[in-house]
Formats: C-alpha cells, structure tokens, sequence
C-alpha cells in the first residue's frame, strides 16, 4: 500500500513506507522531513547515519534519490510523527517549557511565513558530535496549535557567531527563502570587531575560497589563486569606528562560503578580534579587557516574504560585543546602519 505505515504492532517494530509516484526523485532526508514534520534535521541524518533508516531492505545516505515504489524502514520512534501528521499536527518532541521560553523570547520578527530569531553566540544551530542542545532540538517550542509542520532552519550561523537567524514554519516557505538567499534577494548586515583597521576603509573582498588542511588546527577555509579550485567568495565592507587597535567593520556578503567572513578579513590582514581559529593568539585580547570570544554579529537581515511583503529584522549587540564596544570607546548610540545596508 502506497504511504502505509505496516509492522506497527506494540510500537517497538520498525515501520515501513512506500514511496509515491509524486515523491519520485527526492532526496531521502528531505522526504523524511516531508512524511514526518516532527523530524529535526540532525535526528534524520542520524537515522540514516546509524541505519534506522534503510531503502529496499539497504543502508542508505541522506542524500540518496528515492524511486518510486522504493519501501522506506523508519525506526519506531517515528510512529508518533506519522499520527501527528495523519491528524494535521506537529508531534510534541523533548523541547522542555524552559527551552521553548527561552527561543519565544528570542523572536525578533514573526508572520505566517516565516521566523527571524536573535541567536544567542555559543548556542549551536544543529546537532553534532559532543552537542546535545542546539537550536534545531528546540524549534517545536515555535510551532503553534494546528501546525501540520514544525518550523525548519533556512541558513545557518556558527555557533560562536551571534544575531538576526531565518526560519521557516513549513516547507513552502522554506523553498521560497532558500530561493530567495540564492537569487540574491535577501540582504544581510554583520558587525565584526576586528584587530587592526581595514585599508582602505570601505571597499570589496573579491578572494576565492578552498579548504585546506594547516599545520595547526585542522581544517579551515583559505584566499587562494583563482586558477586553484577555490569557490567565488565576495564580501563588501565599510569601517564603521575606531576605537584602540581595533574597528568595527560592517560587512555584506555577496556570496554565502563556509566561515566567509572570518576568511576575508584573515586575509587583508584584519582577522576578527577572539577567532583564534583564523587570527591565531594575537586576536585573543584579554590583555586590554576584551572578552575571548568571537565578535561577529549578524546585525540584519532582510528579504521578501513568500506575501510579497518586506521583512527585516535588527539583533540587538551580544553582551560580550557590548562590553567590548565600551571598553574601546565605540559609540553604542550609533544610528542607522551605513550605506552599506541599502
């Protein structure tokens, strides 16, 4: 039977699902997203991780393309989600009253579309190894009565960057925001704190990107030749202040690469004040009464929503990037956002 649940009995048996004629093609953990709209998304690639998730009898990755008439194995665990979704809403998961508090009082900006949240710096967008509270385990604190689907991650911030975070309540508004981000549509302001100013103090960063293993560290993204195989990264910016050895610099970026920011400004010689993964020792500034961590914030976002009205949303400054901008004389008052952000 086409979409039937089967093996339900005394819910400790595996589940199993066809996949339909109109579900042909998709990506296996979009559609489990999809039949299960109270799967997070670091709770699917575990399932398909650890094998609760099989194809035809077969392990099988998140982004394997399903067929029509395939049969999907879910583990019991998703006998909950399916009764949900068959009586139209969202199964209620592990997100404690004080979690869900703590991401309503972060909301900046809500319509029937979509979210725009103040992500908190440290707290991690989605699970991992070592990480069992992330922002994505807390999204069903968002969802609201009546809810057929859980609200979804759009983008994502690291977890040490702070600020304005977009999210969708359901499928149709996260296709629309991703298209919106990779058409360019949307407009995105950071704040980065940065050791020493940049020169010239407004212009553009058009270096390509690649990852690349260092002596020390690990991994990280680096500027390279743009005959290498580095990815196109551009990043507009406008020195805003100056205060001590530092700046504060806002930033625009036109493309969306993995730790883009943080790469850019490494490489004109202004690394990001607390990145010790991009700027090394020197950008850890306790010595002067500076917090040691991160000092990027996702100050704005705007773009159209799926109504075809404007939204925009502004972050208040982390506490950490406050008591900096005091401790170097930045001005706090400061108005508008500059010309940068129109």
């Amino acid at each position: 039977m086409t979409g039937s649940a089967q093996g339900t009995g005394g819910g400790h048996e595996p589940l199993h699902l066809d996949v339909s004629d109109d579900e042909d093609g998709q990506r296996l953990d979009r559609w489990l997203r999809r039949r299960l709209p109270g799967l997070g998304f670091a709770e699917a690639q575990r399932w398909s991780r650890t094998g609760q998730v099989r194809v035809d009898g077969k392990r099988a990755k998140p982004d394997l393309r399903l067929t029509a008439g395939a049969t999907v194995r879910l583990p019991p665990l998703a006998l909950p989600m399916l009764e949900a979704a068959a009586e139209g809403r969202v199964a209620q998961r592990a997100t404690g009253a004080e979690d869900a508090a703590f991401l309503r009082s972060r909301v900046l900006v809500e319509t029937d579309d979509l979210i725009l949240i103040d992500k908190p710096s440290g707290l991690a967008v989605q699970g991992g190894s070592g990480t069992d509270r992330h922002l994505d385990g807390m999204l069903d604190g968002l969802a609201r009565p009546g809810d057929a689907e859980r609200p979804r991650l759009v983008h994502r911030l690291d977890r040490d960057t702070s600020g304005v975070l977009l999210l969708a309540r359901n499928a149709r508004a996260a296709a629309w925001a991703t298209r919106a981000f990779r058409e360019r549509t949307t407009t995105k302001i950071y704040w980065a704190v940065t050791l020493g100013v940049p020169s010239p103090q407004r212009g553009v960063i058009d270096l390509p990107l690649a990852k690349r293993q260092v002596e020390r560290g690990g991994e990280r993204m680096v500027a390279v030749d743009a005959g290498d195989d580095g990815q196109t990264a551009i990043t507009e910016y406008e020195v805003m202040a100056t205060g001590g050895p530092c700046a504060l610099v806002a930033l625009k970026p036109l493309t969306g690469r993995t730790h883009q920011l943080r790469a850019h400004l490494a490489a004109i010689g202004t690394p990001i004040v607390g990145d010790l993964k991009y700027g090394g020792a020197a950008v850890d500034l306790r010595r002067i009464g500076l917090p040691k961590r991160l000092h990027l914030h996702a100050r704005r976002l705007s773009l159209t929503g799926p109504d075809g009205r404007r939204i925009s949303a502004a972050a208040p400054l982390p506490p950490h990037m406050a008591a900096s901008f005091a401790r170097l004389g930045l001005d706090l008052g400061m108005g508008l956002d500059p010309e940068i952000d129109g």
